[in-house]
């Protein structure tokens, strides 16, 4: 993006722009499910399920820790899968945290 706007720029405004683009804010995350606050919360870069969960007050007593499911939305369609904990997360993305049956 820095660069289509450095180049239109250099035809007849500026001779030698400088230009840098910054997200300010990214779309949240949501985190459902067995965890002490499920909902919507602001998404951070480089973030993972752990920390996801860790944002949402962590796993509740009935929680399943050994797999949740991440739910993406792609070109295709809604990716669906369960993955661990040091799963990277994107905005947008929708965490499922099952219970555990024992």
């Amino acid at each position: 993006l820095a660069g289509s706007i450095t180049g239109r720029l250099r035809n007849g405004f500026i001779r030698e722009p400088s230009v840098a683009v910054e997200i300010e804010a990214y779309r949240p995350f949501f985190i459902l499910g067995e965890v002490a606050a499920p909902g919507q919360y602001p998404y951070v870069p480089n973030m993972s399920v752990e920390s996801a969960v860790a944002i949402a007050g962590g796993f509740s007593p009935r929680a399943r820790r050994d797999e949740v499911m991440l739910m993406h939305t792609t070109e295709q369609g809604i990716f669906r899968a369960p993955v661990p904990l040091g799963t990277s997360i994107e905005p947008g993305d929708t965490i499922q945290i099952g219970e555990r049956w024992f």
